[in-house]
């Protein structure tokens, strides 16, 4: 009777291959390196768990039975099998390769990925990323149930279990109805969000929070708690061609969203207020290499395509 615990080893599938194939035992543990009483010893555990006799052999032959005959198929695939596991791993930028769900906040997304896919294609090409777009705190809870695997947002998270690398700054913008008064200035003081109307993302957006940590410094007022209100940066800027208000903007969002002509822009004296972008991941994965250049293609991207400063 087999051994219904029994799992055969991938060494002793070989040896039973090895033993098909070459149809003698010396030649068979020549083969895989293995000293003759060891494959012996290798087949006899496996016939013994298996509950089948698979090779039968004498002085002068070495037959493989009927049983035998019809596992080796199997045999064949499982061993090819795990070839496979290990030619991949070996071939793999470490954990970059195959699908990988990446998540990344909905203010960074459309002006971050059309750069960094590309990149991510042409410095791995094993890899298959899935995006996973939503706002921080939903990410993080996926980063901490496995539904992510990692995440492009803003820093601080301050979440428990979680590894944060910093990849870049980049500074805020003002974007006003086109005839502002204000457009075209780069000398804008902070306290000027004290004298215009701001418009404000939804709940859960984190570039809300970052605008009211900014407006408390200056008692500007805000609308949006029950005014206007913005599911999406887009939407914000549409409200302000439509004269509701103003609104701030990552500078990797400036570009894209003012080619409206009833968008104009304003930009903030040194040192300019903005944000820090990082990459966030599970800690128990975060020592892994392959993480740290994934984040420096990150940086290097976001650099190139709108002027961040890596961190």
């Amino acid at each position: 009777m087999p051994d219904q615990r029994f799992v055969p080893s991938v060494t002793q599938l070989r040896v039973f291959l090895a033993v098909a194939e070459r149809l003698h035992f010396r030649s068979a543990a020549a083969d895989l390196g293995l000293s003759q009483p060891s494959l012996s010893q290798a087949l006899a555990t496996l016939e013994e768990g298996l509950g089948l006799r698979l090779v039968e052999r004498n002085t002068r032959s070495v037959l493989v039975t009927p049983a035998g005959e019809r596992l080796l198929p199997y045999a064949r695939a499982g061993v090819a099998a795990m070839d496979a596991v290990t030619d991949a791993a070996a071939g793999s930028s470490g954990p970059l390769f195959g699908p990988l769900r990446i998540g990344v906040i909905p203010t960074a997304a459309p002006y971050l990925l059309p750069g960094l896919l590309p990149a991510l294609a042409e410095n791995f090409p094993d890899l298959r990323p899935r995006i996973v777009e939503d706002q921080t705190s939903r990410l993080l809870d996926g980063l901490r149930s496995g539904s992510v695997d990692l995440a492009v947002l803003a820093l601080p998270a301050d979440t428990a279990g979680i590894e944060e690398i910093p990849l870049y700054h980049e500074p805020f913008a003002l974007l006003l109805p086109a005839e502002h008064e204000l457009v075209g200035r780069d000398d804008l003081p902070l306290d000027i969000l004290g004298e215009v109307p701001l418009l404000l993302l939804d709940e859960g957006h984190c570039l809300r929070g970052q605008t009211l940590d900014l407006c408390r410094q200056v008692s500007a007022r805000v609308l949006g708690r029950g005014d206007t209100r913005a599911a999406s940066l887009t939407t914000a800027v549409r409200c302000v061609a439509g004269g509701l208000g103003v609104t701030l903007v990552p500078e990797s969002a400036v570009e894209s969203e003012s080619r409206d002509p009833g968008i104009g822009v304003a930009r903030f004296a040194e040192p300019r207020p903005g944000r820090t972008m990082g990459l966030v991941l599970r800690s128990a994965t975060s020592g892994d290499e392959a993480y740290a250049e994934f984040g420096r293609i990150v940086a290097e991207v976001a650099e190139r395509t709108f002027g961040a400063t890596p961190v």
